[in-house]
């Protein structure tokens, strides 16, 4: 939420974001609610930091008490539109209180993952009674917005099919071609690096993510010519650090967080880049930042889904899927493109070729902005 409102900020329109820290963003607050203007952009920072690191019970406190001062904002800020970017789904709160109160206004509800379904199938929400509230306030989210803006098509079939009468719209993850693009001259790969064709991974480390399928994968054959980079931090960034160790995987390396400056020059080096996620229903919807930011760096994937990345990435040339649950699948991939570097270059032709058009920030900010646009103009009306 913050590549689209630079860009309505240079239609003429104002935005204010209401945000809070999270363990691999570069926001710093100095106190418990801070204001700052960013790039034309006024950043309201309740500072609570979120980390997939934390308990889950201590995760959920810290979405309740960001939800309630939300709430507060939604209720006397003056605005014609408001957007609630889940998940978690508890975001959706301060446009429930703007259809009660501020009737006026426009609650878009934005679905960035599919709650309560995510937690539910991962096994972190388990309770009856827990599930059937939390499948309430999801009806109550989707049927009181004005508009339902997914980042897959896969999201908005899943929607559709329980909430027919939904109005909704696919905004799916965007490229940013110029910075991706744009090569930063003091960067130097480390002496590890140098002269091998590097594989990375950049993004979370956690339980949804199971890059452990990548690691099973190098296991299985030997590539004295690569070497494969993890981009990140998360809960299982631990565990998989100590197997790697104990196995003596000499050529997987791993940077911690480090600056989206440095992740671009590290995909501007790659050879191709990790989307993986946990074998489960819900994950097969997803919209990884991960995949985009490989396309407009011009670097083809390797992925394990089975739904919407899947189908386009066999259409579109740009990368190879495999099957979460077969390791030599992985091997087999990875060796392919290393082999193979002519093949290799036209999936990244392809990448590059989707991040300029139909992935193109630019294209879907306009977007986005002519649907909320047309929403006011007709509320006016009425």
């Amino acid at each position: 939420m913050y590549e689209l409102p630079k860009r309505w900020i240079d239609a003429g329109h104002k935005v204010t974001i209401v945000t809070s820290p999270y363990d691999k963003s570069d926001i710093v607050a100095t106190k418990f609610i801070d204001k700052q203007i960013v790039e034309g952009i006024e950043v309201i920072i309740v500072n609570i930091k979120q980390s997939n690191k934390h308990a889950l019970l201590y995760r959920a406190f810290t979405f309740a008490v960001f939800s309630v001062i939300s709430i507060y904002y939604a209720l006397t800020k003056q605005f014609d539109v408001i957007i609630c970017s889940s998940g978690p789904i508890t975001i959706g709160l301060p446009g429930l209180f703007v259809k009660l109160f501020r009737r006026k206004k426009i609650f878009v509800f934005e679905v960035r993952d599919l709650w309560p379904l995510g937690a539910i199938q991962l096994g972190l929400i388990k309770a009856k009674w827990l599930i059937r509230l939390s499948y309430n306030f999801e009806k109550l989210c989707y049927t009181k917005a004005n508009l339902v803006v997914t980042c897959s098509n896969g999201m908005t079939d899943n929607i559709l099919e329980r909430f027919s009468k939904t109005n909704v719209l696919t905004i799916p993850n965007a490229c940013d071609c110029e910075f991706f693009q744009e090569t930063d001259a003091g960067f130097r790969l480390p002496a590890w690096a140098n002269h091998k064709k590097i594989f990375v991974y950049t993004g979370s480390l956690g339980l949804m993510d199971d890059c452990m399928q990548i690691i099973r994968g190098i296991e299985l054959a030997t590539f004295p010519d690569c070497c494969f980079v993890f981009i990140g931090e998360g809960k299982e960034k631990n565990m998989i650090e100590q197997y790697v160790a104990d196995r003596h995987l000499v050529n997987i390396h791993f940077t911690g967080l480090i600056p989206k400056t440095i992740v671009k020059s590290w995909l501007q080096h790659a050879y191709a880049s990790f989307v993986t996620f946990k074998d489960i229903p819900v994950l097969q919807t997803s919209s990884p930042n991960k995949m985009f930011d490989a396309f407009a760096a011009g670097v083809p994937v390797i992925q394990s889904t089975k739904g919407w990345i899947k189908d386009l990435i066999e259409r579109e040339n740009c990368g190879i899927s495999i099957d979460p649950a077969m390791p030599l699948e992985m091997a087999t991939a990875i060796k392919r493109l290393a082999d193979n570097p002519g093949e290799r270059n036209r999936m990244a032709d392809s990448s590059r070729r989707m991040a300029e058009t139909q992935f193109n920030r630019k294209r879907l900010a306009v977007l986005y902005l002519q649907a909320m646009e047309k929403m006011v103009a007709e509320e006016d009306v009425a």
